[in-house]
């Protein structure tokens, strides 16, 4: 799903960092432009750590998903503080990228997931379910 957002992701930046400038000036520009960046490193972090976390077990996917999404909406309100003190950024610029792209991330995901992106995953079974499976699988051959 990362690779297929990419080239939206770098449409959205150009249109974001063009409306910024058109608006705003220089500095709307790069707000806007950081802001679309965020949300894209953003949902690329999401998707190589469920990546990650689909080679553990399922209570691993389940806890990044959920502590994952807190952890990396917290970076982006960090961020937009951190950076609000620079004499140059619009945190205005910078929430009208972020939000109206997150939304649309948020519409394209759910359009890949209802034509059936991901319905091949596969989660690799708990090793110790494994394991006492195949005890038991012993257990009855004998």
């Amino acid at each position: 799903m990362v690779r297929k957002a990419t080239v939206p992701a770098v449409v959205v930046f150009v249109l974001a960092v063009a409306l910024g400038w058109v608006l705003g000036g220089p500095g709307a520009a790069a707000s806007a432009g950081i802001g679309i960046v965020l949300v894209y490193v953003n949902f690329a972090t999401h998707g190589w750590s469920l990546a990650w976390a689909s080679t553990i077990s399922v209570g691993t996917v389940m806890a990044v998903a959920l502590g994952g999404f807190a952890l990396r909406l917290g970076i982006i309100v960090v961020a937009m503080f951190a950076l609000n003190t620079l004499s140059w950024f619009s945190p205005v610029a910078f929430a009208l990228a972020v939000v109206p792209a997150t939304l649309l991330l948020l519409i394209y995901e759910a359009q890949l997931v209802s034509r059936g992106v991901g319905a091949s995953l596969e989660i690799p079974a708990d090793p110790a379910a494994v394991r006492a499976g195949e005890a038991y699988a012993a257990r009855e051959a004998s």
